[in-house]
Parts: structure tokens; C-alpha cells; sequence
């Protein structure tokens, strides 16, 4: 059984799914709750960036948890989710996508969907508000994104069906997310997570952070799912914030 009953508002058009999470979590809105749009006008990313969003052409999501962790294992939700996101994909329309550190759903290294998970505190508890955006259709890509991004459309070669991917994420989110919070559960979506990306282990990486840039060869995931890279002096360095850029191409052969 799952730990929520998942309840779903649907809106035309909308700011930012997250941010109407967000209103609904500090109103008392209980866990489970799931908000979709057909348009977000401030579709938002990581770090503040901007994800475009026009209507009907991707599946924009967001759904409130009042999780049941310690804190030093929240940052494991991101990890959830994105492994929720490549199993709905899996399911949905037979895609077998790559999971990128910290939040990118991809193929071949072209971004297909992205998280983003925000906490706050409301009078009912803190909560995390996680949100993930899946590009669909192709002519909803810009076409200066088309080098480093790519659309369920373009992989298939035919039109998703939305709605049959919005329900096996629920249920993936769902099963993920109580895993994770049973016993050893985040050592289990830590393995799980390592054996789903390329980017876990041997994987030859940039990793930007704020006030530097440097490379190294990935070598998994610390306990709270930090990004572990060893230089090429053999210093391991934890990265727990950055963006990070394949060095090689992956390969599926």
C-alpha cells in the first residue's frame, strides 16, 4: 500500500506548478497532493533558471511531501524522483533514459526532463515540494535546445500519451517514495540510483561550482547522496551543489 493517496489538481495555465504547491502546502494541503498544467508561464529550474514550458508540448508536474526523514537524507528525494521519472518513462513508452547528478533525466546525454525540490516550513510540518518537467512533444523543443536537448517525440517517433505517463509517475513516486523511507531505504535508492547512471562511477566529468571548475572521474554517492569525484591526483572531492558535464560521450553498446 502506498504511504499517500495521491490527489490531482489540473490547471490550463499556471504560474509554476511548484509554486502552487507551494500555496497549497502552507494552506494544509496533505501529502500526496499533485498539481499539473498544460502550460507553466515562469516554468522554473534549478539554481533559478528558466524551463520553458509552452502548452501541451511537456508534462509539467509537482507534487507535496511531508517526508518522514532526517534531514541530512532529504536531498535523497531528488534521487527518488528521478529514478520514478526513468521508471514511469520505461513504462509508459518503452524509453530506457540515463539518470545525470543532481536532478537531469536524459538520452544520450541530451537532457529529456528535469527536478527541481524545494523545501519550506508550514504550521503543518515541513514539507518538500518536488517537481519534474519531461519534454514531449518535438515541436514544443526550441530549436536552440535541440543540440543538448531531446523530447520523448523525437526518441519515439510518435506522440506520447501524456496522461499514461502522468499515472505511471504517480504510482512510480508513490513505490519510490515509501522505499525510501522504510528500513535501509536510502541505502536501497542509493544502490538503485548508482545502477541506473552512467554518471555513478568511472564516468569523466567537469564539475562547475560557484567560485571554481575542475575535473575528475566519478566514484559514486556518499550517504546523503553527494557526488563523489576523484581528481587526477587522486583526491577524492564531495560535491553536494555544481553543475556537471560529461567529458565523453556515453555509450549504449
Amino acid at each position: 500500500m502506498q504511504i499517500f493517496q495521491p490527489t490531482i489538481l489540473r490547471f490550463d495555465s499556471i504560474d509554476s506548478t511548484n509554486l502552487e504547491a507551494m500555496r497549497q502546502a502552507r494552506a494544509g494541503a496533505p501529502e500526496g497532493l499533485c498539481v499539473v498544467a498544460r502550460e507553466q508561464l515562469y516554468g522554473r529550474g534549478r539554481l533559478d533558471r528558466s524551463w520553458q514550458s509552452p502548452k501541451d508540448a511537456g508534462l509539467y508536474f509537482s507534487i507535496v511531501l511531508r517526508p518522514r526523514l532526517a534531514l541530512n537524507s532529504w536531498p535523497l528525494i531528488t534521487l527518488m524522483t528521478a529514478l520514478a521519472g526513468a521508471d514511469a518513462l520505461l513504462k509508459s513508452c518503452g524509453l530506457r533514459a540515463d539518470i545525470k547528478w543532481p536532478n537531469d533525466i536524459c538520452f544520450d546525454d541530451r537532457k529529456l526532463g528535469g527536478i527541481l525540490a524545494e523545501t519550506l516550513e508550514t504550521n503543518a510540518g515541513a514539507a518538500a515540494i518536488v517537481g519534474i518537467g519531461i519534454n514531449l512533444n518535438a515541436d514544443g523543443l526550441s530549436p536552440t535546445l535541440r543540440d543538448r536537448a531531446t523530447t520523448v517525440e523525437a526518441l519515439t517517433g510518435r506522440k506520447p500519451d501524456g496522461e499514461l505517463l502522468l499515472e505511471k509517475l504517480v504510482r512510480a513516486l508513490g513505490e519510490r517514495y515509501e522505499l525510501l523511507q522504510s528500513l535501509d531505504g536510502c541505502e536501497h535508492t542509493i544502490r538503485e540510483w548508482c545502477a541506473n547512471s552512467s554518471y555513478a562511477m568511472g564516468r569523466q566529468v567537469r564539475i562547475s561550482l560557484d567560485q571554481e571548475t575542475f575535473e575528475g572521474t566519478t566514484r559514486g554517492l556518499e550517504s546523503d547522496g553527494a557526488l563523489r569525484v576523484e581528481t587526477s591526483a587522486g583526491k577524492i572531492r564531495i560535491v553536494r551543489a555544481g553543475d556537471v558535464t560529461a567529458l565523453r560521450a556515453f555509450s549504449r553498446e
